[in-house]
């Protein structure tokens, strides 16, 4: 499709009317966001795991002097609603009237994907199958005969390699032709079932037909769900056809008839779905057998070694850890250098804006508060997020596109079982690490929505990258500085690492307690594809985690530090009876900050630097020093010496620590739960889960610190 042939969205808005629908639909890791994306232009994200698309993408081509919408409907295995993409799936299948639905299916797996296949020829007739990855099947000597399956389904079939724009134009002349309506009409592959199953099949459709003017197709379907009993599937069925079939008593007669038919043959009802599923998978392997062709049979050789490895119990987890301490490493050291030119960038702008203040006579209180407050709160946020995130993403989205992701939810899914969890949250966490808010719109991924609501919850006790740097220099200053040498490092870098560990224990042992107490629950069963190796889009991998991950999170973060760092300006200049309002609340907070081994200082700057956890220590350092702005220190001698001359002992710096780890979210996290859960309630509790956690956790230690 050339440029020419490509519309803007304005100008795509007034031609809408005469646009065709295209429902793009597909297992996970199929291609089809590939598909989306060279077609339409827009630039959703892809990947190499599951769940990439949680919810319908729609965007806009043209075509020889047409306006198509295309629509990238979740990524999913069936459409028999077991999951949130499932059901957005099958409803936008069934209900959206699409002029044509587009199946994309991974010419590696063609039996797996036929499932989904011939559950969708179930539905519409206006059907195309896009057998993409066809040079992947290349390198893996496998041929598919897509003329064969093209027979055997009585459906378009096109072979495409998504990533090559140029193989897509059969697809578009392919759909061009469904949608108008010029395919030549064949009978479309039906599933046959058992003979006694289709009888009773056939006697719910009579009933269903003969009440409500529902075509042939559709009512067929409609009375395996009615069979099938699934309340959710029927009460969709009902709103969107506007039809009775749960409390219609002729069909819940036919119904009942139906299914003590079944049960003199010796079939129940709880084996009804389970026969039916079966015989939709021996159909999409007889298929599978006709049409493709393995001329090496030990294709997936390599990738079974490399995961008999990475799946490993006994090597799974300690590489795991190596894969997620490289990355830490990296990108802690790798944003030095970054922050300190945009410190340093940011600084001389802050100098000329405060002699352009003094230049125009503006008075002192006013620059002082929207430069050294405003201004400079919002710099330094954007100088300690910035680098981190831009280094973290991209190397985590590398792991996305090689595959490694689904392989931490295998290796975590039995520890997260037994916390009544799903092994997804696991990659969820790892987000957490680059950033909580990213890891909490990560929970989209989890099928379930009260596993997904514990992930939302628990997500930020894994410290994210604005945690890391505080963490290291106490960890530093006051454990490590107590040997020196080489020692020290290793000893500093253990101690950060204990803390990390403790945080994956309390994910663990809080989802376990909300499991059993106010999200009760037992761990849902998922399909957990470990889907092929492939060699990373690194050009796509850093252009969208840092525009997808990077700009977004930071967005969020700035629309919050901007009032912030007024706020701390204001907290630190104004004072009553000579005491200024940051030491008025450290005072009222001194009590419970102490109970807790810290001082009432540290508990406020934690409270204030509620924008982003970067600016906790500036805020410490700017209360002990009785300054009015943020202090940018980076001798972390100096900064030592401030901190033991204002009480902090090796106690203080284990609490700090521990709170660090332990405490409420920062506000893009807060921000973030409140839109993924649509709730306050859960967003508050969101914020006092691990903040109680933390008080209780620095008061024990306290506790066994003066006892022993």
């Amino acid at each position: 499709m050339s440029k020419k042939e490509r519309l803007s969205i304005k100008q795509i808005e007034t031609k809408r009317k005469s646009s065709y629908t295209i429902a793009l639909a597909g297992n996970p890791n199929v291609g089809k966001s590939t598909i989306f994306n060279n077609l339409t232009g827009m630039n959703q994200h892809t990947g190499n795991w599951t769940g990439k698309t949680v919810a319908n993408a729609t965007g806009y081509f043209e075509y020889r002097g047409e306006t198509y919408k295309l629509v990238d409907i979740p990524g999913t295995y069936s459409i028999m609603s077991h999951s949130e993409e499932e059901e957005i799936a099958r409803n936008y299948i069934c209900f959206g009237n699409p002029d044509a639905t587009v199946v994309v299916v991974d010419a590696t797996s063609l039996e797996r994907n036929l499932n989904l296949v011939l559950q969708i020829t179930e539905i519409t007739d206006n059907l195309i199958v896009c057998v993409n990855l066809l040079d992947e099947a290349k390198k893996k000597k496998i041929e598919v005969n897509l003329e064969e399956l093209s027979n055997i389904l009585k459906v378009p079939v096109v072979g495409v390699t998504a990533r090559k724009k140029k193989t897509l134009n059969n697809l578009l002349k392919v759909m061009r032709t469904v949608c108008e309506g010029k395919e030549e009409k064949h009978k479309i592959y039906q599933i046959q079932y058992e003979e006694k199953i289709e009888q009773v099949i056939e006697q719910v459709q009579e009933i269903i037909m003969e009440q409500y003017p529902i075509e042939e197709k559709l009512a067929r379907w409609i009375s395996i769900k009615v069979l099938d009993g699934e309340e959710r599937i029927l009460k969709e069925i009902e709103k969107q056809l506007n039809i009775q079939l749960i409390n219609h008593s002729e069909i819940v007669e036919a119904r009942k008839g139906a299914l003590a038919n079944l049960a003199k043959e010796g079939i129940y009802q709880e084996e009804f779905k389970e026969r039916i599923v079966s015989t939709i998978v021996k159909h999409a392997e007889e298929i599978g057998k006709k049409v493709c062709q393995f001329r090496n049979k030990d294709y997936a050789n390599r990738d079974r070694k490399i995961d008999k490895i990475l799946t490993s119990k006994k090597f799974g987890i300690p590489i795991m850890i190596v894969f997620l301490l490289v990355i830490f490493w990296i990108t802690i050291i790798g944003a030095n250098y970054p922050s300190q030119f945009l410190f340093s960038l940011f600084g001389n702008i802050q100098e000329k804006l405060i002699a352009f203040a003094t230049y125009v006579n503006c008075p002192e209180w006013l620059s002082n508060m929207l430069i050294l407050g405003v201004y400079q709160t919002l710099t330094w946020v954007i100088s300690v997020m910035l680098p981190p995130m831009a280094i973290f993403f991209p190397l985590f989205t590398i792991l996305e596109d090689l595959g490694y992701l689904p392989r931490i939810a295998f290796n975590m899914d039995g520890f997260f079982k037994k916390a009544c969890c799903s092994g997804k949250q696991m990659i969820t966490m790892c987000m957490g690490f680059g950033c909580n808010s990213c890891g909490v719109t990560g929970c989209r991924i989890i099928d379930s929505p009260r596993e997904r609501l514990i992930a939302i919850l628990t997500n930020n006790f894994v410290p994210c990258n604005g945690r890391f740097p505080f963490l290291i220099t106490i960890a530093t200053i006051f454990i490590a500085g107590t040997i020196g040498g080489i020692g020290a490092s290793i000893l500093s870098t253990i101690c950060v690492i204990f803390v990390i560990v403790l945080g994956i224990i309390m994910t663990l042992v809080i989802s376990k307690i909300l499991s059993k107490t106010i999200l009760k629950g037992m761990p849902s069963s998922f399909v957990l594809e470990l889907p092929p190796y492939r060699k990373p889009q690194f050009l796509k991998v850093l252009i969208r985690s840092i525009f997808d991950r990077t700009i977004f999170i930071l967005g969020r973060a700035i629309a919050v530090a901007a009032p912030a760092g007024l706020v701390i300006w204001l907290f630190a200049n104004i004072g009553v009876q000579g005491q200024s309002l940051l030491t008025i609340i450290a005072n009222f907070l001194n009590p419970l900050a102490n109970l807790m081994g810290l001082d009432g200082y540290i508990l406020t700057a934690f409270i204030l630097g509620i924008p982003a956890n970067e600016i906790v220590l500036p805020i410490i350092l700017m209360c002990y020093m009785q300054g009015t702005s943020l202090v940018n220190m980076e001798d972390t001698f100096v900064i030592g010496e401030i901190l033991r001359q204002n009480g902090w002992t090796i106690l203080t710096a284990i609490n700090v620590m521990l709170f660090t780890v332990f405490h409420f979210p920062c506000a893009t996290t807060l921000l973030t739960i409140k839109k993924e859960t649509g709730s306050w309630k859960w967003t508050a509790i969101g914020f006092l889960i691990p903040t109680l956690c933390g008080v209780v956790l620095c008061m024990m230690t306290s506790l066994v610190y003066h006892v022993f």
